[in-house]
């Protein structure tokens, strides 16, 4: 590998660093919040076969069993080692992306925006909570299999036309090889509840792929037919183990959704638009701006607009420029994060709580949209550079400047959550002596301490189970 092209893993591989900076400085290794169901469901004995073989294993996401064998038996069930792998599987996204920015030739500004986005804070509770590290696994194991089809869809025209050389034809088959067994590691193995957007988008780009060779060909290329089958199965699957499980939702209110909007006909248009503003500025930094400002939400509605505004600019030179012709990738991602959004809001609107699609849970589900978006941006640019026309130069100004808004943004995000890093800490700090002092603490303190809210007779059986082992903050 030549200098220059180290350079382009060099982004990826900063960011790593500096997320792992930031989980020293924000973080303890105490457990708290998921923590409490985990180990009353899986702790002590991981090893336990009955408690992998249950008819909801799929939603448990298997990798899990082997995340926490390999924590109890080496770090003591360490809660940071679980975000160091969290950590470890964003820097692997970032991997992927820099392949494909390098194999498209992407422009430097686009590619250092798109690195700063992946590596921003605006999703630090996701960071900050290592029970979630598979899933910055899955979201690596998701960019890898869409880089994959992208790859195999930009050979389709010359590989059809016999004008593959051998090495390039080699690629060609592993390339499709993997895309009949990475949608069932994946959606098997680490997707968990993110599998159905992940498998949408694949099926939608397999039918896309055949309806494209068949009109232009006039003829159809089954292994399309085959490629879906592979994600299809997998997700039936998934849907038939989900049909097991019991889900406990502390704060949901048990009402249908026709009384919640016949009450609040505006709760589903107002969850979706401060949905897409989180990917400009952050739930806490958003709420503190507008408290100065005192504004009430218009600031926040505003900003959601224009990034709803930049998903359709954008969807606009997918089909104007056909960028979808040539690479699909950018596309995928684009419908990928507008289908995240609608997922969470469906999962979520139990609670009655607009606000709730701004949670920095969610940043992870939602980026995927805004890298398609700045990726579409940087191929048009690279392509129609010439272009004077005034429609097209307004076009490539609201680009630019909807672009610039979610770099200002994040950068306001990111930097209030370096400043919080600290009390993040001492959070942590009090919990850990709360911890080791459990059955003295009162139990709305503990409750609410812990983040956990399903009887504070749960928080101490798993704390107990802990002090047993020797495990977390009991260890020597």
């Amino acid at each position: 590998m030549n200098s220059r092209k180290k350079l382009w893993y060099f982004v990826p591989l900063l960011g790593t660093v500096l997320c792992m900076i930031y989980i020293a400085a924000a973080t303890k290794s105490v457990v708290y919040s998921d923590y409490i169901r985990l180990i009353n469901s899986y702790l002590p004995d991981v090893w336990n076969p009955k408690k992998f073989f249950v008819a909801d294993v799929l939603v448990r996401i298997p990798v899990n069993y082997l995340g926490r064998i390999i924590n109890t038996s080496l770090f003591g069930y360490s809660a940071t080692f679980d975000m160091v792998l969290g950590v470890l599987c964003l820097g692997g996204s970032g991997f992927v992306l820099a392949a494909y920015c390098r194999r498209k030739e992407i422009g430097v500004f686009w590619y250092l925006l798109l690195m700063f986005l992946l590596f921003s804070l605006n999703k630090w509770e996701m960071l900050t909570n290592g029970t979630g590290w598979c899933h910055f696994l899955a979201f690596f194991g998701f960019y890898f299999h869409y880089l994959v089809f992208d790859r195999v869809w930009e050979r389709r025209k010359q590989e059809r036309a016999g004008l593959l050389a051998e090495e390039e034809k080699k690629k060609d088959q592993k390339d499709r090889r993997r895309l009949c067994w990475l949608p069932w590691l994946l959606t098997l193995g680490t997707a968990g509840p993110y599998c159905g957007a992940y498998s949408a988008v694949l099926l939608f780009a397999c039918a896309a792929a055949f309806f494209l060779d068949w009109k232009e060909e006039k003829k159809p290329d089954w292994r399309y037919g085959i490629y879906g089958f592979h994600v299809l199965a997998p997700l039936l699957l998934y849907l038939l183990s989900n049909a097991f499980t019991v889900q406990e939702y502390a704060g949901a209110t048990g009402r249908s959704i026709g009384e919640v909007l016949g009450d609040n006909a505006a709760l589903f248009p107002k969850f979706l638009i401060k949905s897409f503003s989180s990917m400009v500025l952050g739930e806490e930094v958003m709420m503190d701006y507008l408290t100065r400002l005192n504004m009430g939400m218009a600031l926040g509605y505003l900003i959601g607009f224009l990034v709803l505004a930049g998903y359709f600019l954008a969807l606009w030179m997918q089909i104007r420029y056909s960028v979808y012709q040539k690479t699909v990738l950018p596309l995928m991602f684009i419908l990928w994060g507008g289908l995240n959004h609608l997922l969470v809001l469906s999962a979520r609107w139990i609670f009655e709580k607009s606000s709730y699609g701004m949670s920095s849970r969610y940043a992870l589900q939602y980026q995927v949209g805004i890298f398609g978006i700045l990726l579409t941006f940087a191929i048009v640019k690279k392509w129609r550079f010439a272009e004077k026309k005034a429609a097209q130069r307004a076009c490539w100004l609201a680009a630019l400047g909807i672009s610039g808004i979610l770099f200002a943004g994040n950068c306001c995000t990111t930097w209030r959550e370096i400043k919080t890093a600290p009390c993040r800490k001492e959070y942590a700090r009090e919990v850990e002596n709360m911890a080791l002092h459990y059955r003295d603490v009162p139990d709305d303190k503990l409750e609410a301490r812990f983040q956990y809210h399903h009887g504070p007779e749960k928080i101490r059986r798993a704390l107990g189970i802990l002090e047993e082992q020797g495990w977390n903050v009991f260890r020597d």
